[in-house]
């Protein structure tokens, strides 16, 4: 059973003042900027020139009211005005629809990090756990100059982690992995928070990144009593909950060997295939007859209830580790 969880600490923000525009302290943040501020620039203009047409008008009807009407544009005139007017704008906004979906799409590429940090949000707070096993709560460690990854989910409800001066936003949702990267620019104390109404304590449920140099980070790791790694963590909930009675290394008989699962394609009982990542691994634990691997029968008993979503992600840890040689990740 899993142990219940700690009381959260007291929130401590950080003193920043007041900011109309967050500190860029990721690699992508300066990017996410310059897209804004040229959508901001572009939509600005147009408010302007749309805006100055209509009080021209407005003063030249106003003027002209008792005048007699002198005869209209040529039909050929007024169409070059208007072509004149919409392909520019049109072929605007095209190239900022084109420079956001390269963003974007460079943004939610995944790329290898250097460390995968674990974040379950919970009403009302952020659990973090790093890959050698330290935990913390309403606060996240990072090195500067790392790709870190987060792997992302949520315990109750609907959350949202947003780290603004990482330009970074994404939503933790119960039974599902959602991932983040970005790679620290600065070192320093900066804010995070729930981007999602999750309930009467929402504003509550917020903390703060501190980003460390390398050798700092290491040395505050070094500092903590972390124990047992992540993946190791994971091993000995293997053995506690009994799964190594079927999973047996080397072995295959009764159920699926996990060596080198992760990542590989496996055929399932209705024909079809699956790609196993943590989702598929975390669906096996909770509702494992589910998707039922083709050659087993339907013998392993469900632990949904029993394992949180932290238990789950030590879990998935350790068979990670078991696909790469036993390095932890």
């Amino acid at each position: 059973m899993s142990e219940p969880d700690p009381k959260p600490p007291a929130i401590e923000d950080p003193d920043l003042g007041l900011q109309l525009i967050p500190d860029q302290a990721s690699e992508y943040a300066a990017a996410v900027d310059y897209l804004y501020f040229a959508l901001l620039g572009v939509s600005g203009l147009l408010l302007a020139l749309l805006f100055g047409l209509v009080v021209v008008f407005a003063v030249r009807f106003w003027h002209g009211v008792r005048r007699e009407r002198g005869p209209g544009l040529a039909e050929s005139r007024e169409r070059r005005l208007e072509i004149g007017f919409v392909l520019p704008l049109t072929l605007s906004f095209l190239g900022l629809f084109y420079w956001a979906t390269e963003l974007y799409v460079d943004l939610y590429t995944p790329a290898d990090p250097d460390i995968t940090i674990d974040v379950v949000a919970k009403q009302w707070m952020w659990k973090v756990q790093h890959p050698d096993g330290t935990r913390e709560i309403n606060t996240l460690h990072v090195p500067q100059g790392e790709a870190v990854a987060l792997r992302i989910t949520s315990q109750d409800v609907i959350h949202s982690l947003w780290l603004p001066a990482f330009r970074l936003k994404r939503d933790a949702v119960p039974g599902m992995y959602t991932s983040a990267q970005f790679t620290p620019t600065q070192t320093g104390t900066f804010r995070l928070f729930c981007a999602e109404y999750c309930g009467t304590d929402h504003a509550r449920m917020r903390g703060k990144v501190v980003v460390l140099s390398r050798a700092d980070y290491q040395q505050w790791l070094a500092g903590g009593a972390a124990g047992a790694s992540r993946a190791q963590e994971g091993g000995q909930l293997f053995q506690r909950l009994g799964c190594s009675g079927c999973h047996k290394p080397g072995s295959s008989e009764l159920a699926p060997a996990l060596e080198g699962l992760m990542g590989s394609t496996t055929e399932l009982a209705d024909g079809s295939e699956v790609v196993v990542d943590e989702a598929y691994i975390r669906d096996s634990i909770i509702e494992p007859q589910k998707q039922l691997v083709a050659g087993y029968q339907p013998i392993m008993p469900s632990f949904s209830g029993q394992v949180s979503e932290e238990e789950i992600m030590q879990l998935i840890s350790y068979i990670q580790s078991l696909g790469n040689g036993g390095k932890n990740d």
